[in-house]
């Protein structure tokens, strides 16, 4: 990890990739309701869900488990908002960073499943670390291979970055 760049965000460099680039390209669409994953996407979501006036605010809490034995990750929900919440709803999906994709495609599928229509956004796209070369999120600001540290993440405990 020594060899990867740190990249410093300031709350300025969050709120110009939001405003100038993820916010306009949204604005084509009608969301009913935002879906944060947390904890990465519980900030940005907050700031799209206010600049593009969605009022319904969910959140999903997911965590993967290892399966070493068939080299699998399993989605573990904590939290995730109920079927009805989400049918026949636009739903746009938020997290800061698509780093596997796991947390991304797996909040995407469950909301699939309960018959709304989802769109994932994301700040920073990491296509070289993803578990998914066919898939990508819908929007994503910027793609990057460096180690993206937010303003809300300075700080944190460096072990937890």
């Amino acid at each position: 990890m020594n060899d990867v760049k740190k990249v410093y965000l300031s709350w300025d460099d969050v709120d110009n990739l939001i405003s100038c680039d993820l916010v306009p390209r949204l604005q084509e669409n009608n969301y009913d309701v935002l879906i944060a994953i947390t904890r990465g996407g519980i900030v940005p979501g907050g700031m799209i869900a206010e600049q593009l006036g969605i009022q319904q605010i969910l959140v999903a809490s997911v965590d993967f488990y290892e399966d070493v034995e068939h080299d699998l990750d399993w989605p573990v929900f904590m939290q995730f908002p109920s079927d009805s919440l989400l049918r026949d709803q636009q739903v746009l999906i938020v997290d800061d960073v698509w780093y596997r994709g796991l947390e991304t495609l797996s909040v995407t599928e469950r909301v699939e499943q309960a018959g709304g229509r989802p769109t994932s956004v994301v700040l920073h796209y990491k296509p070289k670390f993803s578990r998914f070369d066919d898939k990508a999120p819908d929007f994503y600001a910027t793609d990057t291979d460096d180690w993206i540290i937010y303003p809300w993440e300075i700080d944190r405990n460096p072990l937890q970055l």
